[in-house]
């Protein structure tokens, strides 16, 4: 990397990130966090405001127990408050005890602000900006300083807005980062901004760049700033954050690095980044996004026959990039608007090589679109499109038969509430041995769930691996009423790989129950396959 070509990525999921509404982290979540993005080599992680909360204060204690491997470990603060000295404000102690090298310290640059929300005046914040700095300087740290609500501040009064950035300058701040904190900003208001700020500042000061996506332009607007001169992009994964969401790193970094050419992380690095965007999501537990740009599961697929000819011929007729480039790959979509290159794409993705004049191509094809007739939607549910074609070629080997089951719940008092608890009896057949198996659950698909694993659990203890992670139900004709056909989709993970699977019927236990077998025959032959491939290597 050239220090020229360089823009440094400071990474803000674990405070600014953690601010999204219905997201929480732990500190084993922080911690895992934290070293996944310093194994990628982001170099300034944020881990939040030490002093703020418990959590925070035990956070960067543990991380000075066992530090990280490259990264800084970044506390976050405000200025001082008014009336104070730095010195005497409890609130800077903590930043201190919290014994990192670098500190991101916040100050108002809107007049706004100033006087209404601090109720303080003008001068009085210039000092808190100077004083606190001086203070963390004086302590041989580091200093960030984000300028809050930069660009409002500047489009209301300039003058002041550079007052305070010269003040932090004068301070001893190493970095000065221009915050869009309302995130309402456009991006040729924010590169004309940039470029008048960036030159009445003196020489060797470098500048970064914070944006927040309540005009969905935070990651155009982080990109312009760098094209304007900035050499540091605050952002968070996936784009987590307070309101809308921060700037995307997940969707910066490939940007910054694969179009435009500068410098961000390694190419060994950048190849984790979908990798990395799943494994946040699921420390996070919110279900990832699998249309997000670079990194979403659908980001490289395709759907129409037309579009998958022509993409077996030559990429780049229909993707911008390779996705092995961020650590995705390319995926062919089957539903009823596919064509027989969908199959024979599909079947080359499973490692099934078929002939475009072998009758199974046209088998499957037609098999598609009679059950899509039907409600099935495999677009969505590649899993049991998997086992649709490997049933078609005869190389579907079933590890179970269900022979029956039953359901039924009760409605249990509990604490003058009244809640549900279901109960499913099973009949499997495995290698010749009929299973009687039942268990309970807060459901009737749970306790189905949990009847199918206890029945199976003593012949493939691998089952135990794999988990149901989402559900989901389509009433397909509404204006049917109580006898409307539904459609179930199961998401299920075994840690390593997502899949899903579906199930349709008139009746939405039969739908469900479709469905979940489905889901645990695959979730079977993905662990199965994976130990010999274990094996082998």
């Amino acid at each position: 990397m050239t220090l020229d070509n360089r823009v440094w990525i400071y990474d803000t999921t674990l405070r600014d990130g953690a601010q999204r509404e219905g997201l929480s982290l732990s500190v084993a979540d922080k911690l895992r966090i934290a070293r996944r993005l310093d194994s990628l080599g982001i170099p300034f992680i944020e881990g939040g405001w030490p002093g703020a909360n418990p959590k925070d204060v035990q956070f960067f204690w543990q991380l000075k127990e066992e530090p990280l491997t490259q990264a800084e470990m970044v506390a976050f603060c405000y200025t001082r408050r008014p009336g104070k000295t730095a010195a005497t404000d409890p609130m800077l102690q903590p930043i201190l005890a919290a014994g990192t090298r670098w500190v991101t310290i916040v100050g108002k640059s809107w007049d706004l602000h100033v006087t209404e929300g601090l109720q303080t005046t003008l001068k009085e914040n210039l000092a808190m900006i100077r004083d606190t700095i001086a203070y963390l300087r004086h302590h041989d740290r580091r200093v960030v300083y984000d300028a809050e609500h930069w660009f409002d501040g500047y489009k209301h009064n300039p003058t002041y807005a550079l007052e305070t950035l010269q003040a932090a300058i004068a301070a001893g701040a190493e970095w000065i980062t221009f915050c869009d904190t309302n995130g309402g900003t456009l991006p040729h208001e924010i590169s004309q901004i940039v470029e008048a700020a960036i030159a009445t500042q003196p020489s060797g000061i470098q500048f970064g760049i914070h944006t927040h996506n309540d005009a969905d332009v935070a990651g155009a607007n982080a990109i312009v700033a760098v094209m304007a001169g900035v050499r540091m992009v605050q952002g968070t994964v996936n784009g987590y954050g307070e309101r809308c969401g921060n700037a995307n790193l997940c969707s910066l970094i490939p940007n910054l690095q694969l179009k435009l050419g500068y410098d961000c992380l390694q190419p060994a690095a950048l190849a984790k980044l979908t990798q990395l965007s799943r494994y946040v999501s699921e420390a996070v537990n919110l279900a990832p996004d699998d249309h997000a740009p670079f990194v979403g599961l659908s980001a490289f697929a395709h759907k129409g026959g037309l579009h998958v000819s022509a993409v077996e011929r030559n990429p780049i007729t229909y993707e911008h990039m390779q996705p092995e480039l961020i650590g995705n790959c390319r995926r062919i979509v089957i539903s009823d608007q596919a064509g027989l290159s969908n199959v024979l794409a599909k079947a080359r993705n499973l490692g099934i090589d078929l002939d475009r004049q072998d009758p199974a191509c046209r088998k499957i094809l037609q098999h598609l679109k009679d059950l899509e007739s039907q409600g099935y939607q495999f677009e969505s549910a590649e899993a049991s499109f998997e086992l649709l074609m490997r049933e078609a070629l005869g190389q579907r080997h079933y590890p179970f038969q269900v022979k029956g089951f039953h359901v039924n719940y009760d409605l249990t008092p509990e604490q003058e509430t009244r809640s549900t608890r279901s109960l499913a009896t099973v009949k499997l057949a495995v290698n010749g041995q009929d299973i009687l198996e039942a268990a309970e659950g807060n459901g009737p698909v749970a306790a189905l769930d949990a009847a199918l694993r206890k029945a199976l659990v003593n012949f493939y203890p691998e089952i135990d691996r794999c988990y149901l992670t989402d559900y989901k139900v389509r009433i397909l004709d509404g204006t049917a009423g109580t006898s409307a056909k539904t459609r179930v989709l199961v998401e299920s993970s075994n840690g390593h790989r997502r899949w899903s699977t579906v199930g349709v019927s008139g009746n939405i236990l039969e739908a469900s129950y479709l469905a979940v077998v489905e889901s645990l025959e695959y979730g079977l032959l993905l662990c199965q396959a994976r130990e010999v491939v274990l094996e082998g290597g």
